[in-house]
């Protein structure tokens, strides 16, 4: 049985929202896998109490220091040893769960994955995925997002391999197109990033490039895999993320339009590192937690980081 690690402090609105998934998570993980909750043992006890049928399928470790979403990643992390974040990717790191999903502070995640569970050998830096719904249906997948917002060229080049490796593995698409985000179609558009990403990706026998994509293209079927810089990326993303609220606001949601509510996915994994990672939004609801805790089972259940490391050892330097 899977066992997925909780940051029960982690986020805006925690511990509240953190306890509060668990009674969305009942009928979604109940005899499936277990969720082990990191956090203050007695406000965790204290929850369970009033709520017994969550017992069944939850298990409290004590981490009783909190991570605030402000702190200098470095210096929270090496400064609280034995708050949820430190004590979760610690139990990671020995086997001890499979995956590790927190919304809290995301700079202390990205210590941790980097710092103690490790990068996948062969991977250069680690990057955060989002699924962004295709008008067809499917989902396109936009890496990185956040995490290198100064990537390079050779950087670009490998997050194609990680964005193909991650949509055979746990989307089910066999030979995922992958694009490059660009200003336009043609092979010399772009800036100097892309315009030295291109070659690289253009020669590649690695994985299907399927040329320069624009931003109306990740909505659509002209690639499955979707390469830019974390700056560009985040960029993108809370673009989408404040047109689809200004949509919610004036009633114009659809059932298409409704699919781009980040509470429905929770959060981004973390891919290129030594396990399951997914860092969720701060101001994640219950909603938005028990999704984050999903995904991290059906990534834990899909072995990506395995399948990822496997891939690497045929992956040309």
């Amino acid at each position: 049985m899977l066992r997925i690690g909780l940051d029960v402090a982690g986020g805006d609105f925690a511990p509240d929202a953190t306890l509060g998934s668990l009674l969305l998570l009942e009928k979604e993980v109940a005899g499936i896998a277990t969720i082990v909750l990191f956090g203050d043992e007695g406000i965790i006890s204290d929850f369970l109490s009033k709520h017994p049928q969550l017992n069944g399928f939850t298990e409290i470790v004590h981490a009783p220091q909190v991570i605030g979403m402000g702190e200098k990643p470095v210096k929270a992390f090496l400064g609280k040893p034995d708050s949820s974040i430190v004590v979760g990717f610690d139990h990671l790191k020995k086997g001890k769960i499979d995956a590790f999903a927190s919304a809290g502070n995301s700079g202390v995640m990205m210590v941790g994955a980097v710092h103690v569970i490790n990068t996948i050998p062969g991977v250069i830096r680690p990057a955060s995925v989002i699924l962004i719904p295709k008008i067809n249906g499917g989902f396109s997948l936009l890496l990185d997002v956040g995490t290198n917002p100064d990537a390079k060229h050779d950087v670009l080049y490998q997050y194609g391999f990680l964005g193909s490796v991650f949509a055979t593995a746990v989307l089910g698409i066999e030979d995922p197109k992958v694009g490059l985000l660009s200003i336009g179609a043609e092979e010399k558009k772009g800036n100097l990033l892309v315009q030295s990403t291109f070659p690289l990706m253009k020669e590649t026998t690695s994985y299907n490039f399927v040329g320069n994509v624009e931003g109306r293209d990740l909505f659509n079927d002209k690639a499955d895999v979707v390469v830019c810089d974390g700056f560009t990326g985040n960029i993108v993303i809370k673009q989408i993320q404040a047109m689809y609220r200004i949509m919610e606001k004036r009633g114009l949601l659809d059932d298409y339009f409704c699919r781009f509510n980040y509470e429905l996915q929770g959060g981004s994994p973390l891919i290129g590192i030594n396990g399951n990672v997914v860092i969720g939004h701060g101001i994640s609801s219950p909603l938005a937690i028990k999704n984050m805790v999903l995904l991290a089972k059906n990534i834990a259940e899909s072995k990506l980081y395995l399948r990822i490391s496997d891939a690497m050892r045929n992956f040309p330097v």
